[in-house]
């Protein structure tokens, strides 16, 4: 794969030039972006996926949506609806999306929407009754035809956006210059002990403006792991026999955190949606053993033949430091819009 990536190099810089064109036409305004009267804060990233954008919404939505209506706008990749669809008890992770559908059922007061036309999904939300304060749109970095009023860009620590190049050489989407549109860079999946001298290290490599604030955060799992009526602490399953599941894009975190020399790993592709085939295929590994997966795939498998045996870790996205400084610029921004 490797050495295909290094003989693609020429598509790499055609790729990087039809993007580059691209964001110059909205930087002069000759493509038109949409903004809105409303704080609107975009999550994203350069390179393809796991960089942690679901945690880091999550986050978000902790932090504000005790002060505000807060709705997440996704664009609810590989759903099997289209359009607009605003989340409602009828909903699944088919109909949003998983992430989306995540987002739903852990926050009851918060809208959930999935349209891959931003501009018409904010447009929707604002058209209700009940109007959100405050909009997050997941994985909208790109989508530049809506201009948010608020960036934040995450690059995961093990593979920053500095040291990637463009698909499909790289996992780039758009040049590194494309991280000037930051307000906020957050590097992701840090080891929890990031010494002081580490960091400076990514910030001069990063070469960010002095108007860009820069944190570290590191993934914090859950002390239990949850199924439909029943929560078991982590250390009394560490010694068990299972099977651990994962259909993400870096799942390698997740099954270090929980296996050990008696355990079977079952990877998938990143938002697979599981067949019967596939149903089979883990009930068969599994043999009666518990069944632990992550929250994103729990959510399309709770319902499954699986469901009496499968169980779920719950992730959170947690600073190394600075986080008070973090939630006031944030809050600052949304208090500012209204």
């Amino acid at each position: 794969m490797n050495v295909l990536r290094k003989i693609l190099f020429p598509f790499a810089i055609l790729y990087g030039f039809i993007t580059a064109v691209r964001n110059f036409l909205f930087d002069k305004g000759i493509l038109k972006s949409v903004s809105f009267d409303i704080p609107v804060i975009a999550v994203g990233n350069l390179s393809v996926g796991g960089t942690g954008k679901t945690p880091q919404i999550e986050y978000l939505i902790r932090l504000l949506s005790d002060r505000y209506k807060v709705a997440a706008l996704s664009r609810g990749y590989k759903r099997k609806s289209e359009g607009y669809v605003l989340a409602s008890e009828s909903s699944n992770a088919e109909i949003l999306g998983d992430e989306p559908f995540q987002f739903y059922q852990k926050f009851p007061n918060i809208q959930v929407a999935v349209d891959a036309n931003r501009r018409n999904g904010i447009t929707q939300l604002l058209s209700q009754t009940e109007k959100p304060q405050v909009i997050l749109l997941d994985d909208a970095y790109q989508h530049r035809k809506v201009k948010a009023g608020f960036y934040i860009l995450l690059s995961s620590y093990d593979d920053l956006y500095a040291d990637d190049f463009m698909l499909p050489t790289g996992n780039l989407r758009e040049s590194r210059s494309g991280a000037s549109r930051a307000d906020i860079v957050i590097i992701t999946k840090c080891p929890k002990e990031l010494s002081e001298q580490k960091q400076e290290e990514i910030r001069l490599k990063l070469k960010l403006s002095c108007s860009q604030q820069l944190y570290f955060t590191f993934i914090d799992y859950d002390d239990f792991i949850y199924s439909k009526d029943e929560k078991i602490a982590v250390h009394d399953i560490q010694s068990e026999s299972k099977l651990l599941l994962a259909g993400i894009a870096k799942p390698t975190p997740f099954f270090d955190y929980l296996k050990n020399e008696k355990d079977e790993c079952l990877t998938f592709p990143d938002h697979h949606h599981f067949s019967d085939a596939d149903l089979e295929t883990i009930q068969h590994k599994a043999q009666g053993r518990k069944i632990i997966t992550t929250e994103k795939d729990y959510v399309r498998l709770k319902d499954s033949k699986l469901a009496s045996n499968l169980y779920y870790l719950p992730i959170k996205s947690t600073f190394i430091n600075h986080q008070q400084n973090f939630d006031t610029t944030v809050l600052e921004y949304v208090k500012a819009g209204l």
